[in-house]
């Protein structure tokens, strides 16, 4: 059973429209190199240049944020689901 990473709507665009990609256990870090090898584009809307997520994308894996866990070393093991979510600014 797969990792499946939960793209969202602004991204889908890069993924032929997909919304669940499944990519194989690992870590967030080789589920990032992963989706960027099958969707060119994808890792430069999701990390900064320092290689670091971006500070407005918020990557949980099973409902935990990656920041309070082991952020891209937190491991990723069969039927784990991984959601990205854009923080929307409001004014």
């Amino acid at each position: 059973m797969p990792v499946h990473v939960r793209i969202p709507t602004p991204l889908r665009k890069l993924t032929g429209d997909e919304e669940l990609i499944e990519v194989q256990p690992g870590t967030i870090a080789t589920a990032l190199v992963e989706l960027q090898r099958r969707f060119p584009g994808i890792r430069e809307r999701l990390m900064d240049e320092a290689g670091e997520v971006r500070r407005f994308v918020n990557v949980y894996v099973n409902e935990e944020d990656i920041r309070f866990l082991q952020n891209q070393e937190t491991p990723l093991k069969d039927g784990d689901e991984v959601s990205i979510i854009p923080a929307i600014a409001g004014g």
